[in-house]
């Protein structure tokens, strides 16, 4: 009796500590992986699928096209994965698929975008930051250091979270504020900023919604005018290059979304999941946190390493 009671009780324990099986996540995106933001959330979800032996497919349009990354949700829910991470710049155009892939029963997490639209979707949580409130924070903080009149520098005209963060700058500013739209073109960026800001002398502040496709040039727009010291720009996100920046004081803060926990937590909620049932009850913030002069040098390194 003894001997079988160690046999069961072995067996019990080869059980529990036996590996899970591996799963599928398919990743859709909106941004390209090429884009020094996405690469970051592209290296969180991969290191995801490291950590939990899951098998991550990253996969996004070649330009911000919402009719193409309809049709990689559509592929992706033919495949039937065991999840589903999905961004919503535009869930007029995207709803339909999401909602295709709910019932199918595929887990859908969104992240980075639409967090207001999500769950009406049929999404189990979002991982992200409130875009309008991201903005009104930014607004805030750059009337608190004095600014009067701002540009809100959108390079990627349609999608509905940089709108938001325009509309939440406006707020939160309470100053006047123009919308300038460019395209990802850091030297179109930087012509268009520059030429708004010579048109209008009495513009004080810039806001960019993407931190090395926009915030650098930004940046060099104003310092090609002598005027880094009356001119305040604050951006979006991170990049090592606007980062010293920000240490350098020519510009005044970036705002993150510590956009690698938006390709890394979703991918591991959907293996634990899979795996054991395991979810968590809420959505989670990665963000905002405005990051100025002086931690700014704390993670440059972090940055250029493709983790911040």
């Amino acid at each position: 009796m003894k001997k079988f009671y160690g046999a069961v009780a072995t067996a019990a324990l080869m059980a529990i500590a036996a590996p899970a099986m591996a799963q599928n996540i398919v990743v859709v995106a909106h941004g390209q992986a090429a884009d020094p933001f996405w690469s970051v959330v592209k290296n969180g979800a991969a290191k995801a699928g490291e950590d939990t032996g899951a098998t991550v497919d990253f996969r996004s349009p070649e330009t911000f096209d919402m009719v193409q990354m309809a049709q990689l949700i559509d592929a992706a829910v033919n495949q039937q994965p065991d999840g589903l991470v999905v961004s919503i710049p535009d869930a007029d155009a995207l709803g339909p698929s999401i909602q295709r892939a709910v019932d199918a029963g595929i887990p859908v997490i969104s992240m980075n975008s639409g967090g207001d639209v999500a769950h009406d979707l049929g999404v189990i949580l979002h991982v992200g930051q409130s875009e309008f409130d991201a903005g009104k924070r930014a607004g805030e903080r750059l009337a608190e250091m004095g600014g009067k009149k701002g540009i809100c520098v959108n390079h990627e005209v349609g999608n509905v979270s940089l709108d938001q963060r325009c509309a939440g700058f406006a707020e939160g500013f309470g100053n006047p504020v123009n919308v300038i739209p460019t395209q990802m073109d850091p030297a179109e960026v930087q012509s268009k900023v520059r030429a708004a800001l010579e048109a209008d002398e009495s513009i004080d502040t810039v806001l960019t919604l993407g931190a090395a496709m926009v915030g650098e040039p930004a940046v060099d727009a104003v310092e090609a005018l002598g005027a880094t010291d009356t001119i305040r720009v604050a951006s979006f996100d991170l990049s090592a290059g606007f980062l010293q920046d920000v240490a350098d004081g020519k510009a005044a803060f970036a705002i993150d979304q510590q956009q690698y926990l938006q390709g890394y937590l979703p991918v591991s909620f959907l293996a634990l999941n899979a795996n054991y049932g395991l979810m968590p009850a809420g959505d989670v913030p990665s963000g905002p946190n405005l990051v100025e002069t002086d931690a700014a040098a704390k993670v440059i390194d972090l940055s250029a390493q493709g983790i911040r």
